[in-house]
Order: C-alpha cells, then structure tokens, then sequence
C-alpha cells in the first residue's frame, strides 16, 4: 500500500499520518470501503487519551492486520447462547462468509455471554476462551456440523452469582448476585464491536434487549427447540428435534411391540407442547400430554389402553412434554437449583407418568396390569447434523440480521411469519409468551391434536400462534 514519504515527526503524528495516507489512497481506489471519516474520529480519541497504540480497541487483530481493518464496514460480534440445537454452526457460517464479504470483520464470542463477562481487558492476556476472530475456512469447516463452535452457556451478566464473578472482578462485585454489564459493554468497546449478533432462545436474547436499551446495535436471530420465542413461526433447531422424536419413536415402536407395552417417551417442551404437538400429528404418537393443559391420568391410562387394544401389535404411544403437569399438580424438576434466569431443571415427568400408567392400567384391562417402556430423548434430539430447514432457515436468517446491520438498521429480531422471512423489533422477544392456543389446536378429551382443515394453515400448522 502506498504511504507518503517518511519524515521525522513525534510518533503520535506519524499515527495521525499514516491513517490519513491510508485513507486517501482508499478513497482513490475502494471508495466503496471508506471509513476514513469514522476512523480518524477514533485516531484522535486514542491520541488525546495518551495511548501509542494505533487501534488499541481490538485486541482481536494483530499488528500485521492493522492496514486491513482500516478498511472494514465495521467489527460484528456473534455469540450462541443457551441450550445447543443443530443450525446454530450454519447461521454462523452464513453471518461470517457474508460479513468478510462485505468488508466487515467478524469477532466470535465464546460461551456465549460467559465470554463478554470472563473477558479481561489487557493486550498480552490470553482471552482465546472468550473470543476469536473468524474466517471463511474456520466456518467452512463447522458449517455443515451441529452443536456450536462457538460453544455456549446459561450465563445472564445481569445476574451473576458471587460464587462466578470472574477473579479480576471480585474485588468490585462481591454482593450475593450482580449486574455485571457495566463490564460487557466495556469488554465491547474495548473489542471494537460495532453490532452484536446473538443467536438465542427468549433467555439469552432477552439480555440483547437489556444491550440494545443500553446503546449497543443488535440484530437477534431466534434459536430454541421448544420452539417458543414469540413472534415467529420458526426457531432454529425445531425441524431436527421434531424429525428425531419421530425417527426415534419410530424405532422404539418395535420393543413396545414386541413385550405389548405402553411406550412413554418424555420429550421437550417447558412451556410450550410444540415438540410433542407435532410428532403426534405426523402419527408418532397416539396420545400426547403438553404444558399448556393439566391433564387428567386417568383419562390418559383409558384412552392408552383403548389405543393398545385397536393395535395389532398390542402397543400404544404417549409424548409427555418436559414440562405437562398432573391435573392437581405442578412441573416436576429433577433438582430444586436454579440457573441464571432463574429456572430449575425439568425432568421426571415421564417416569412418573409411566409408573401411573402402569399402577391404574388394571381399572381398564380386565384386571391385568400392562407394563411400560419409558425413554427420556433428551439431547439425543439436540446432538447431530441439522436436517434440511435447519441447514436453510440459519442462512437466510444470518443473511437477514446482515441485510439490516448493512443498512444501519437496529433493534430487530428476524423471524419467520406466515412463510415469509421478515423482522420485528428485539423487544417483541419480552413482550408475551410464545404457547400453544388449547382451544383451537388441543382435544383436551382425547388429549391429542385437534384440528379440522390445513388449508392456509402455514408450514408447522401451529407455530404461528402468539399466546
């Protein structure tokens, strides 16, 4: 790259002359790359404060890479948080081979907001486990792959135990719990981040509203298997969970054939039935208990044994979801711990619901006791390569939250609605509560789902719904 002629002038103003140089020749050959604006804004805060540095705000970037972050759009900052779905490794691959394109640089945040919380703010300290700047070939590699490379953690920075308050920072923050981001928005400043793309379910992006409301420009993208963040139709990881609770019931059908057995299978679903909704009406299940109805077990056991006796093969199927509730009761959780948006750990729905079945089966078959088959699927539907839409659906929505930072737009969720791609703001991720409407989709006497014509329904049948 061209520079002008060396003179002898104080260091600070050799800085000064080097960017302007830098910039000129840009304007002369990349117009479409000129920051030359923003970038000496920042050159003159860095000299005023007394640092030597040229570009002291990231970290990130070597001394080598300087000339070319010059000439960027921008620094993007992407983050997965939450439980892992496949898609979250394509829509970060689609976010990064679009952003390098376009002039920008992309800085992947790690564990997800553990890393803007854990970060230290000191050039030679070691932060690998909390960032790293992505290329083409590092996404390429993972693109295809589920899970996330990025990894990803529970972690709420407005709400951080003083038992995980990072060392450097426990001499300032040493109450029993603590709103840490003051610190986030210094480790982003102190990253250059520009735009900030997470990639959650209602937790994580939840505290992307906090950021936005703080100043800093996010885009969401919505990932959850339970498929309940309000606001759109599709959320990333929903199409594999649901093709692999029908894959793996399916194949359990032949063991609860073989011993005529009830087969209980406990899938997700805290909130909202989806998960169970719709491999039962892909023809998984017989029957399917969900969140948004207490349902009654003695009704489950007749309409159970019911189902058996119409089946050759003497077997009949039941999706419990994570979070249905006994008429009379409340979630069952496996521990009373919390995490750090304050939920306990569901589980155990299934056993107790296959125990029942098994106790009250007599009343409704002559006297003879029916054994059962219970499996929780668990994260065998979460582990694995994405299916088809959440190998598509993680692309076009990286490419959307893109479009909108690339036109200085802010605040936005992008969403899926009625088939169409499409974005509504952040804070629609807060505003309600994302559930199945029981009336309309819900045979509360059948327990199953209800539903009497499909046309102009939209692709899930169901998952347009706003409670």
């Amino acid at each position: 790259m061209s520079r002008r002629p060396k003179r002898a002038p104080e260091p600070k103003q050799r800085s000064i002359h080097r960017a302007r140089a830098t910039f000129a020749h840009d304007r002369n050959h990349r117009p479409h790359r000129s920051r030359a604006g923003k970038i000496e804004t920042i050159f003159t805060i860095e000299l005023k404060t007394g640092v030597d540095r040229i570009w002291p705000r990231t970290p990130a970037i070597r001394e080598d890479e300087v000339e070319k972050v010059k000439a960027t759009k921008g620094v993007i900052g992407i983050l997965t948080g939450g439980g892992d779905v496949p898609g979250l490794n394509p829509a970060i691959r689609a976010v990064t081979i679009r952003a390098l394109r376009e002039g920008c640089q992309v800085i992947g945040i790690r564990r997800g907001w553990a890393g803007l919380v854990d970060m230290v703010r000191e050039k030679d300290y070691d932060n690998s486990q909390n960032f790293q700047t992505l290329t083409e070939d590092s996404v390429n590699r993972t693109g295809r792959t589920g899970g996330t490379f990025l990894h990803t953690s529970r972690t709420n920075p407005s709400r951080v135990k003083k038992s995980s308050v990072p060392a450097h920072l426990q001499s300032s923050y040493n109450a029993e719990t603590n709103d840490l981001t003051a610190e986030v928005l210094k480790n982003l400043d102190w990253l250059g981040i520009d735009h900030l793309i997470p990639i959650g379910g209602d937790d994580t992006l939840s505290y992307g509203v906090r950021l936005y409301k703080e100043g800093v420009k996010v885009v969401a993208i919505p990932k959850t298997m339970d498929n309940d963040v309000p606001g759109t139709d599709y959320c990333i990881g929903f199409s594999t969970c649901v093709t692999r609770t029908i894959a793996m019931t399916n194949s359990l059908r032949t063991s609860a054939g073989s011993h005529e057995r009830f087969l209980v299978l406990e899938v997700f679903g805290r909130y909202a039935g989806f998960t169970a909704m719709l491999p039962t009406m892909a023809g998984a299940a017989h029957r399917c208990v969900i969140p948004e109805h207490k349902f009654d077990i003695e009704r489950l056991t007749e309409l159970l044994v019911s189902d058996r006796k119409k089946n050759p093969s003497h077997y009949s199927v039941v999706l419990v979801s994570e979070g249905a509730m006994f008429q009379g009761g409340e979630m069952i959780f496996e521990a009373e711990a919390t995490d750090a948006f304050g939920h306990k750990k569901l589980g155990g729905i299934g056993d107790l619901v296959s125990e029942k079945l098994r106790e009250l089966s007599p009343k409704y078959n002559n006297g003879k006791t029916i054994d059962t088959i219970s499996q929780k699927l668990g994260y065998l539907v979460r582990c694995g390569d994405p299916d088809a839409l959440d190998s598509i659906v993680p692309m076009a929505y990286g490419n959307l939250a893109l479009d909108l930072l690339l036109s200085k737009i802010h605040g936005r969720l992008v969403v899926l609605r009625n088939g169409r791609y499409d974005n509504l703001p952040i804070d629609t991720v807060t505003a309600s509560k994302k559930v199945l409407n029981v009336k309309d989709q819900y045979n509360i006497d059948r327990l199953r789902p209800h539903y009497k014509s499909f046309e102009m329904k939209p692709l899930f049948i169901m998952t347009s719904e706003v409670g």
